[in-house]
C-alpha cells in the first residue's frame, strides 16, 4: 500500500454503510488515527480490523503531527477516521491534514456517508447548493449572532447540533427567523431515526412530546418554500 495518510469515512449510524474500500484500507494500514478510539474500537471489533490504533482528537491534534510525519518519513501508511461520517468534517484533523501535504506526502480520501448531504437529501431542499455552518456557538448571544447572518440567505443553511441544545436553538430560530421552514433529522440511519419538518416552534412542540436525545441536522428551508 502507498504511504501517506487516507482520510476513511465511517458509518454514521448504520454499519451496513461501511464501504469495501474502507474496510479494505483500514485493515491495510500500519496506523489509525481515531477521534474517538473506544467508538473506533467497536466498528474494528465488527468488521474483525486488527490494525494498530492511536487516538487523534482537538485536545491532541496538534502533538500527533510530529509522530504521524515520522512515520510517513518511515514509509509507513495511516488512516484518519472520526466518529462518524467523513473526517474533518465539523470534526479534528485540518491541521494534521495541512501539515502531511505542506510536508509532501500522499493525502487522499476514501469517501463515505456524511449527516450532511444525507438530511439534504431528505429535506427535498438540494437542487440550489447550500450553506453548512456547523456546530452553532454553545452560548445565545454567539448563538443568535449567527442565526441573524442567515437572515437573507436564499439558500438551505445546514447545521449540526446537540441534544442538550436542540431546544434552545429552534427557539432562537424561532425568535429570529419567525416562520421560516426548518428540517430536522435526529439519528440517521439509526433504528429511531426521527425526520420532521415544519416551522421551528412546531419542530420543538414536536420533540417536547417525544425524545430529543441525539444528534440532529437542523436545515433552514429557504424563506420562499411553503
Amino acid at each position: 500500500m502507498e504511504c501517506g495518510l487516507y482520510l476513511v469515512g465511517t458509518p454514521i449510524g448504520n454499519l451496513e454503510d461501511m464501504t469495501f474500500r474502507a474496510v479494505r484500507i483500514l485493515t491495510e494500514v500500519d496506523v489509525i488515527l481515531a477521534e474517538d478510539t473506544r467508538k473506533t474500537g467497536i466498528l474494528l471489533k465488527h468488521f474483525d480490523i486488527q490494525s494498530s490504533m492511536v487516538s487523534c482528537h482537538k485536545f491532541n491534534e496538534q502533538s500527533r503531527v510530529d509522530r504521524v510525519l515520522s512515520d510517513l518519513s518511515e514509509g509507513k501508511s495511516l488512516a484518519l477516521v472520526s466518529d462518524a461520517g467523513m473526517p474533518l468534517i465539523s470534526d479534528p484533523g485540518s491541521r494534521l491534514v495541512r501539515a502531511v501535504r505542506d510536508a509532501g506526502f500522499l493525502v487522499t480520501a476514501i469517501p463515505g456517508p456524511t449527516a450532511v448531504t444525507t438530511a439534504l437529501a431528505l429535506s427535498g431542499w438540494g437542487e440550489d447548493g447550500f450553506v453548512f455552518a456547523g456546530f452553532p456557538p454553545n452560548k445565545r448571544a454567539g448563538r443568535r449572532r449567527m442565526l441573524e447572518s442567515f437572515r437573507e440567505e436564499l439558500r438551505p443553511v445546514i447545521l449540526y447540533e446537540s441534544t442538550h441544545r436542540i431546544l434552545k436553538c429552534l427557539r432562537d430560530i424561532e425568535d429570529i427567523l419567525e416562520d421560516r421552514p426548518v428540517f430536522f433529522a435526529r439519528e440517521l440511519t439509526k433504528k429511531f431515526e426521527t425526520l420532521f419538518t415544519g416551522t421551528a416552534r412546531e419542530c420543538a412542540e414536536f420533540l417536547e412530546q417525544r425524545s430529543s436525545k441525539g444528534e440532529f441536522v437542523v436545515i433552514l428551508g429557504p424563506p420562499e418554500t411553503p
